[in-house]
């Protein structure tokens, strides 16, 4: 993949990493059994990607229209302490967040894949959406990703964070070398 050098200078400014649930970090789908329980299915490496965004010194935060039980305990699981549910209003709870952070809008890449993401992704640093989400999505981001939603595309924004961050040497030889 090959991403404009102004894309890659705004990519190292990045200090929080905020996205969409459904559709992102999942293929969009919802599921439900018998009983009503929703079940939702999160790609293993998508959450390894967002551990070690955080090992880097970059937030993360989720940040999504729905309220499930299965998005808190994917967000305890991999320790993302900024979880926004039924939020109606996604770039007021970002705002709010990037000023309880400290952060200016220029240092968020924020990835969503439908209207309610919109303004979030164009007010932020970073406006990313996935290859899933409508085209006219496509039109407003700086960056689709090449993954789908729920298939990866969360790990390849982590990936490509880290590499522009000059990380991802770091990363490979805590793995190579312990």
């Amino acid at each position: 993949m090959s991403l404009s050098a102004d894309l890659l200078d705004r990519l190292r400014r990045i200090r929080l990493f905020a996205l969409d649930v459904d559709g992102v970090l999942t293929d969009g789908r919802l599921y439900f059994q018998a009983d009503g329980v929703e079940i939702k299915a999160f790609h293993t490496q998508d959450g390894h990607g967002l551990k070690l965004l955080k090992r880097a010194g970059i937030s993360v935060a989720l940040i999504t229209g729905r309220d499930s039980p299965m998005v808190s305990q994917r967000a305890a699981a991999l320790g993302i302490p900024h979880v926004y549910q039924g939020c109606e209003d996604k770039l007021a709870a970002l705002r709010g967040l990037c000023q309880r952070l400290d952060l200016d809008l220029s240092q968020v890449a924020y990835c969503g894949d439908d209207l309610p993401d919109l303004a979030s992704i164009k007010r932020s640093g970073v406006g990313i959406t996935v290859p899933n989400a409508p085209d006219y999505m496509h039109t407003h981001a700086d960056w689709v990703t090449e993954r789908l939603g729920g298939h990866g595309a969360v790990r390849e924004i982590c990936d490509t964070l880290l590499d522009a961050q000059g990380h991802w040497g770091a990363v490979v030889d805590t793995y190579l070398h312990g």
